[in-house]
């Protein structure tokens, strides 16, 4: 059974650092682009950031940029976003995604194949 689960979320103040955490399972995502996307109250899910399967290209949406870095580890068959200066626009469940397979930086939910169940990360003010 293919699994992505996450880790790291929860509750810090205005400008706290964290890392959130994604193991996978169940296969190989070495070749696997993945990404990370959060659904904050109210609104849809959208992409935060993401990277290519050998990590040469990222994506990072406009609100995060310079803030919050994605990598990936294949060895440990993972990905990770640390996020600095955290705001409380920033505040919601982030989920972790990975894709088949894919040469690019991948930015929409339809082009990934795997999903995890999300980790609630919230910023008090």
């Amino acid at each position: 059974q293919v699994q992505l689960v996450e880790s790291g979320g929860g509750l810090v103040q205005t400008g706290a650092s964290l890392r959130l955490s994604c193991a996978g399972s169940g296969r190989s995502f070495h070749m696997s682009p993945m990404a990370w996307f959060r659904q904050s109250p109210g609104k849809d899910r959208e992409i935060v950031a993401a990277i290519s399967w050998g990590g040469a290209k990222e994506y990072y949406v406009d609100s995060v940029k310079g803030r919050f870095t994605i990598s990936k580890d294949n060895a440990k068959n993972a990905v990770y976003l640390q996020m600095s200066n955290l705001k409380p626009e920033d505040t919601g469940v982030y989920y972790c995604a990975a894709r088949q397979g894919g040469s690019d930086a991948y930015r929409r939910q339809s082009e990934y194949d795997y999903w995890g169940q999300g980790t609630q990360l919230t910023v008090s003010s």
